[in-house]
């Protein structure tokens, strides 16, 4: 097919999930911008080749990041923001003079939600954070910028050590999976004016995975819970923390968010956000 306009994409193996060419033709279309988003199956072993050919495309402004390629793009690239280059993954890649310049905006689509809470002021935040993959680690450094002492949880006690020690060493604050799966009998002090956060970065509630195990007498009193899983909107976890009375982000925050920042690195304008709520409903119901 010949590019006829402006264009920017998303690549991954697999990549017929995506939500992401919904998101971007919206704003697209309601930006009224003469420019397409689409996706394109890439496998590992043809990274190098895409790349190489898009270098030379000066239709193309560039390209969204997803599994399993986010980090193995960086040699291929000829720069890294500074806050990809902390998060030492890439979702976002965009040709700047000539230059890949590789970027990160999970980090503020992560916080996006969160603003409102994070705007008041708190005695202690605290965050349990489930996962040591590349998504956990930029929840984790945008979590550390605003004052969070983060707990790393994961089934594998080392890349929770490798984790934290990215930001923070202290294997005081790491913690296997399996124990908090198991109840425990700790007694939650006064959390008046703590910001408690437990926050999903791994696929498990995802459909076609097995549900996160977590005994919700790990989770403190008015803690806020969110997923960054988005299909199902719904987790397991998420219903039952609302069936709790607690406050829930739900994945799809984090998706409309990460994919603003990005659509203004492809077409140097802010995202038109003014129609959210049909967005979401949208996606939902694709």
């Amino acid at each position: 097919m010949v590019n006829s306009q402006p264009y920017a994409e998303v690549i991954g193996d697999p990549i017929s999930h995506s939500k992401s060419p919904m998101i971007h033709n919206h704003w697209l279309q309601r930006a009224q911008i003469t420019a397409e988003y689409r996706a394109s199956h890439v496998k590992s072993e043809d990274l190098w080749m895409f790349f190489e050919e898009r270098r030379r495309d000066r239709l193309w402004r560039g390209c969204n990041v997803t599994i399993p390629h986010k980090q193995a793009v960086i040699p291929l690239l000829d720069r890294l923001d500074p806050a990809a280059e902390r998060i030492g993954a890439v979702n976002t890649v965009r040709p700047e003079h000539g230059k890949l310049v590789g970027y990160n905006t999970d980090y503020i689509g992560f916080l996006e939600p969160l603003l409102p809470l994070l705007r008041q002021s708190h005695l202690f935040r605290m965050a349990r954070i489930i996962g040591a993959g590349g998504a956990a680690k930029a929840v984790a450094l945008a979590l550390h910028d605003q004052g969070f002492t983060n707990v790393i949880i994961a089934r594998d006690l080392d890349k929770a050590r490798a984790l934290r020690e990215s930001f923070e060493p202290d294997d005081r604050l790491i913690a296997s999976l399996a124990t908090f799966a198991a109840p425990t009998d700790f007694p939650f002090d006064d959390r008046e004016g703590i910001l408690d956060l437990i926050v999903n970065t791994t696929s498990l509630g995802m459909t076609g995975q097995p549900p996160l195990e977590l005994d919700f007498s790990h989770v403190p009193p008015n803690a806020v819970v969110y997923d960054i899983v988005y299909a199902p909107l719904e987790t397991p976890l998420l219903a039952e923390a609302k069936a709790r009375g607690l406050r829930t982000i739900d994945g799809l925050h984090m998706l409309i968010g990460q994919a603003a920042a990005a659509f203004t690195l492809f077409f140097s304008t802010p995202a038109p956000r003014d129609a959210d709520g049909e967005l979401r409903a949208r996606l939902v119901a694709a």
